[in-house]
């Protein structure tokens, strides 16, 4: 077996190349949920189907594949300056893996800072003790990333309550009329569903929603 492996690469194992792959595959999902415009976009979508009143229409697969789509949509200027600015000078061998990795985080970094409300990260860098820099690029990522997926909450919920507003409005004309006529033995939710979603379709609401979200980002 170590002869085996001392035949590769012309006798050099690449352990370290090895290790660094296992470890990105094994990150790349809490990067994908952090650092990135996903958690925004699945939680909107969440809202959107539970406003509606449907359970498992689109299915939760479905909602997160449109997420992670939406999310290639979004991120893909800042995967364009990565893959130009760092992977292809580290496959041409120009430079060195730590430079590389150095690269990477910093297109990730300005625009998680570009999406992230100046109170939050003024209020992470005191609670983590972190020297307040004039330039905001100067802070590390274990400041940036928390801060970045806080302002994505609540800017995922404040969507999500706005969204709500407007079918919630219909349940409550639905409901009212329902206990006007006297049938209060109906559930409201059962005739509400339909007019929900006739207004979801006519106002052609997965395009103004998808639309809506990708131009939220800077």
């Amino acid at each position: 077996m170590n002869d085996l492996l001392t035949q590769l690469n012309g006798g050099n194992v690449p352990a370290l190349d090895l290790i660094f792959l296992l470890t990105f595959a094994a990150l790349l999902p809490s990067i994908v949920v952090m650092m990135t415009s996903f958690t925004r976009t699945i939680i909107i979508i969440s809202f959107t189907r539970n406003a509606m009143g449907v359970q498992q229409a689109p299915p939760n697969m479905v909602l997160v594949g449109i997420a992670l789509f939406l999310t290639l949509y979004i991120m893909s200027p800042v995967l364009d300056q990565i893959n130009e600015e760092a992977y292809q000078p580290y496959v041409r061998e120009e430079i060195a893996q730590e430079e590389a990795i150095e690269r990477m985080v910093v297109p990730l970094k300005e625009f998680m800072l570009r999406n992230t409300e100046k109170d939050t990260l003024d209020n992470f860098v005191r609670i983590s003790g972190t020297a307040v820099e004039e330039n905001v690029e100067d802070y590390p990522l274990t400041v940036v990333v928390p801060a970045f997926m806080t302002t994505e909450l609540k800017q995922g919920f404040i969507a999500g309550f706005l969204i709500y507003l407007p079918f919630l409005l219909v349940d409550i004309i639905v409901s009212t009329t329902l206990m006007s006529m006297g049938m209060v033995m109906l559930p409201p939710a059962m005739v509400s569903l339909p007019f929900k979603l006739l207004l979801f379709v006519t106002v052609n609401g997965w395009e103004l929603l998808f639309t809506s979200i990708a131009g939220a980002y800077r």
